[in-house]
């Protein structure tokens, strides 16, 4: 039998983690002094403090491996935990990849540009919606203003419910900068369900995910919040999948001070599987 110092040294986990692993039933002595309350541990207690051991360096929580310990002669049982603890371990080195990926770019990016993290771009997902959406084509991406008039106009009588929370935005189908004769779709999310009108259409919108920066202040900052985002994408290892859009939070509709818009640069994009950080 051996004093539990002496099982302390041996196994080379401590005394205090052997009373903890005593005290929840884990790696009980095998004596226990009633009256000194000295604890006791006999040689063949050894592979299982070394098992004990080897489980949690894998990562292994102590409740898990309790059960392991259980099955631990039986091979396929055993197997088929290390599986599962080993896709849970690549599930998260993937992410910590990703996390150090970001802040590599992040890093060079401050490196070449003091500025570059005025915006502050995340990856989320828009969820599916249904939407009143007015399409045309206008003079002039500042002419965005006549759309919505004829969406609240047209839709005037039908008393809208607007969605929680409710999204209004604008899609710009050219796909690059056009000077004039620019396509642009503004859409509102709402619920129910409404009849097409003459120039506004009821539709359902699927999820996307995107990356995407918010900014406060007039549009005339947005070119230059559009090409942060674009530089992050790239940097990162995504790739657009979809036309680029605007979210607007606080809008001309709600305040007439261009320093209180809120805007949110949005892009469609996935993960580009052969980028280097993957």
């Amino acid at each position: 039998m051996l004093r539990i110092g002496d099982f302390s040294k041996l196994s080379r986990i401590s005394i205090r983690m052997l009373r903890h692993y005593d005290e929840i039933g884990l790696l009980i002595p095998k004596a226990t002094d009633s009256f000194t309350g000295y604890r006791h541990y006999g040689e063949d207690q050894l592979p299982t403090a070394g098992r004990i051991t080897s489980l949690k360096d894998m990562g292994f929580s102590l409740s898990a491996i309790g059960e392991i310990l259980k099955s631990y002669d039986n091979p396929q049982d055993l197997a088929e935990f290390l599986a599962i603890k080993q896709r849970e371990v690549l599930a998260e080195a993937e992410e910590t990849n990703h996390r150090l990926l970001l802040l590599d770019t992040a890093i060079e990016r401050l490196r070449k540009d003091e500025t570059a993290m005025n915006y502050n771009v995340s990856l989320k997902t828009l969820p599916e919606r249904y939407v009143a959406s007015v399409r045309k084509i206008i003079p002039s991406y500042e002419q965005e203003g006549a759309l919505w008039g004829i969406l609240m106009q047209e839709t005037a009588m039908l008393k809208m419910q607007d969605s929680d929370p409710c999204y209004t935005m604008a899609i710009f189908h050219d796909g690059e900068y056009k000077e004039s004769d620019v396509d642009v779709e503004v859409q509102k999310s709402v619920k129910g369900r409404y009849s097409d009108t003459e120039n506004v259409v009821f539709k359902t919108e699927p999820a996307v995910e995107i990356a995407s920066a918010t900014f406060k202040g007039g549009y005339e900052k947005t070119s230059e919040v559009n090409e942060s985002v674009a530089i992050w994408i790239q940097d990162n290892g995504y790739i657009f999948t979809g036309l680029a859009f605007n979210i607007y939070h606080v809008s001309p509709h709600e305040t007439q001070n261009p320093d209180e818009y809120v805007t949110e640069v949005c892009y469609p994009v996935k993960r580009n599987n052969k980028h280097r950080g993957d």
